[in-house]
């Protein structure tokens, strides 16, 4: 999608996952991605520089969650989209284990990434997730 020109950012606050990424779009002749070491409280890109972000099942892990995606806010272009999967709590239908690891639910995550200067565009369908919610975002 990102084509020859562009740029493919991962980014991830462990360095082991980031090596596993790079060497594998080393060995697969991908030379557009680039590995950011981030920080708990920054994605560490530089303003303006990317046109769509994804996270998928992190969110919730967010130390700083506020600082994290107001810096992700900075990082983006004007019109660009934020694409995040994570875990659904419903009381009395989501396993324990999601219920206790998961410090807030949709609402509460749509609100806090709100508060960073996004807004909320839509959630996407997500049949093919069991325990998971699809939500989109744009920078205002």
């Amino acid at each position: 999608a990102i084509g020859e020109s562009g740029t493919l950012y991962a980014v991830d606050i462990t360095k082991n996952f980031l090596d596993h990424i790079g060497t594998r779009a080393t060995v697969a002749g991908l030379r557009n991605v680039r590995c950011i070491l981030c920080k708990a409280d920054s994605v560490e890109l530089p303003d303006n520089s990317i046109d769509l972000a994804f996270t998928c099942d992190t969110y919730h892990h967010m130390e700083f969650p506020k600082s994290t995606m107001t810096s992700l806010h900075k990082a983006m272009r004007d019109g660009g989209e934020l694409v995040l999967i994570d875990f659904a709590k419903h009381k009395h239908k989501t396993r324990k284990w999601i219920m206790d690891h998961v410090r807030a639910g949709q609402q509460k995550v749509i609100q806090e990434i709100e508060s960073c200067g996004f807004e909320f565009i839509r959630q996407e369908p997500a049949d093919f997730l069991k325990e998971n919610y699809v939500l989109r975002f744009r920078k205002k």
